[in-house]
């Protein structure tokens, strides 16, 4: 596979970058592989990204159990099937030390990324959230490496996907993370609208929503009018994928008929998303 040229990574960032600047808030769609990416590309996504949950699931595992360079080497399948922008999950980039952290921006622009997310959870069961200044010095440091590249840096603040659900907390660290240098910013697991908009009034930044959770997922045209500027769906998409398949394997199993198939994409209209 050839390596990304510096000059279509820097009219992909470039075009990333536009589409957060409006007029409305856009969606980033996540896929798993190579195959994914394709189709998500042709129904008009005009940006995709990764997910730690789905590329850990590609792999038979959990999120939080990929290595660095598994993940790379994900999100690199996933930039060269097409020719669209793409940002990864990179958790909490597989570090703990700032410098450690930065690292891992580095070697997603070399593969060919144009973005990527940087979080403030640990990791470590008993103290999920890295310390207020420990978090800032993190985003800091890879808003650094980015800067160096043609790089789009989200800084996610996960109070509320590790059982701190402390809004204003969360406010404070994005607002950190904003004045630090990064490019969007995120809270994944919001409870309700009215606290995408607080969040959303208290930063001058784009600010990403993560659809994906039952209950916590609303529509993008409220979202939007929350003040959002850019929707991502997480694992979702995969975990529909999968649920056809636990839905059709089943069906043949218990029932014995194949009544999956009346509702599945033909061979040649799948390859038509394919390359040849």
């Amino acid at each position: 596979m050839p390596a990304p040229t510096p000059t279509a990574t820097a009219e992909k960032a470039l075009r990333f970058r536009k589409l957060h600047e409006g007029p409305g808030a856009f969606l980033i769609a996540n896929a798993w592989d190579a195959g994914s990416a394709r189709i998500l590309a042709g129904l008009g996504f005009p940006a995709l990204a990764t997910s730690s949950g789905a590329c850990a699931a590609t792999l038979g595992r959990r999120d939080g159990t990929v290595t660095r360079d598994e993940a790379l080497a994900h999100a690199r399948a996933i930039v060269m099937a097409t020719d669209l922008p793409v940002s990864a999950d990179l958790e909490k980039c597989f570090a703990d030390a700032p410098k450690a952290a930065a690292a891992t921006i580095r070697l997603a622009g070399e593969v060919g990324l144009v973005g990527g997310s940087i979080e403030d959870a640990s990791g470590n069961k008993d103290k999920p959230i890295f310390d207020f200044q420990h978090a800032v010095e993190r985003v800091a440091a890879a808003v650094e490496a980015a800067r160096a590249l043609p790089f789009i840096l989200t800084a996610r603040s996960e109070n509320f996907l590790r059982g701190r659900p402390d809004l204003d907390d969360t406010i404070r660290r994005l607002q950190a993370f904003e004045k630090a240098g990064a490019d969007v910013l995120m809270a994944p697991g919001l409870p309700d609208l009215a606290a995408v908009r607080a969040v959303c009034a208290a930063l001058k930044k784009p600010v990403n929503f993560m659809a994906g959770i039952k209950g916590k997922s609303f529509t993008v045209r409220e979202l939007q009018a929350a003040g959002v500027r850019r929707v991502s769906l997480a694992t979702s998409l995969y975990r529909a994928a999968m649920s056809g398949l636990i839905d059709a394997a089943r069906e043949v199993q218990v029932e014995g008929s194949f009544g999956y198939l009346e509702r599945s994409l033909t061979t040649p209209e799948l390859n038509g998303y394919m390359q040849s």
